[in-house]
């Protein structure tokens, strides 16, 4: 635990460096462009749109999905997918892309993953602000059960920084992780409710693709953003697990961390 809180007192303490450096990843990235930040948004939601035409028109033929509309079904569980795949992605490369330069500054090594998770956690407020507006439009407004959706907003941030440790101290020295951890993700946005429900499976084979902590999150957003039920308290063994499993790898990729980040110059 000593390593946990050494990494979590290091992001309390350097927030304010966090946030301006967060910003700056964002502007840099977008420089270049016209539309600017507005990318951040604009690219997510043709993305969206091209999978409601697949999977919506082409597969479901626009047939409901447990008595929802498979646009608000799928548009409610989606927006969690655009936050943690580049997170993950983008943040699993950060240290060793970035520890030449940052090994010159004065702040922790820890701060570089959760740099980009941070960056990428603007766009995802703004896809959250902009589905709830949609799903007000389309006929689901604002319900008391909106009061759960900050529980998950967090849950997806902490079991990010948590992969996200174990996943960019081991690719500063085994790089073919990245390449691997493509493929993963690719895999699991189909194993995961996001563009297709599971309810016509067996239940046995439901509760094995409840392993993955990514599942929880989706329900729990789509269930907070549809006004159907408190999904933490009706599901509470599966937010005992999730949290068992976040907590787990935030030891595991705190420790990792704080152990080998001093010889991560030497990788490089």
């Amino acid at each position: 635990m000593k390593a946990v809180i050494t990494v979590l007192t290091e992001q309390l303490k350097h927030f304010y460096l966090l946030r301006r450096l967060s910003l700056y990843e964002i502007k840099s990235k977008n420089k270049m462009t016209y539309l600017g930040i507005a990318w951040e948004l604009i690219n997510p939601s043709i993305q969206i749109a091209i999978y409601w035409f697949i999977f919506g028109y082409g597969i479901r033929r626009g047939q409901e999905v447990d008595g929802d509309p498979f646009f608000q079904w799928m548009l409610s569980g989606i927006i969690v997918w655009f936050f943690f795949n580049p997170a993950i992605l983008e943040g699993s490369k950060s240290i060793y892309q970035r520890v030449k330069m940052l090994s010159k500054m004065n702040f922790p090594m820890s701060l570089i993953p959760n740099i980009i998770i941070y960056s990428k956690f603007y766009s995802h407020i703004g896809l959250i602000i902009l589905t709830i507006i949609i799903l007000n439009l389309t006929g689901y407004p604002i319900s008391i059960y909106y009061l759960q959706l900050p529980i998950y907003v967090f849950a997806t941030y902490i079991f990010i920084f948590s992969l996200s440790l174990i996943t960019s101290t081991l690719n500063t020295f085994i790089r073919d992780l990245q390449m691997l951890l493509q493929a993963l993700l690719r895999m699991i946005l189909y194993m995961t409710p996001i563009l297709w429900a599971t309810f016509s499976l067996p239940n046995w084979v439901q509760n094995l693709m409840k392993i993955n902590p990514l599942y929880y999150l989706v329900e729990g957003y789509r269930y907070s953003l549809l006004g159907k039920e408190w999904y933490f308290i009706t599901n509470w063994q599966y937010s005992l697990y999730f949290w068992s499993v976040t907590i787990i790898l935030l030891i595991v990729g705190a420790r990792l961390h704080v152990r080998f980040r001093r010889r991560f110059i030497d990788f490089i």
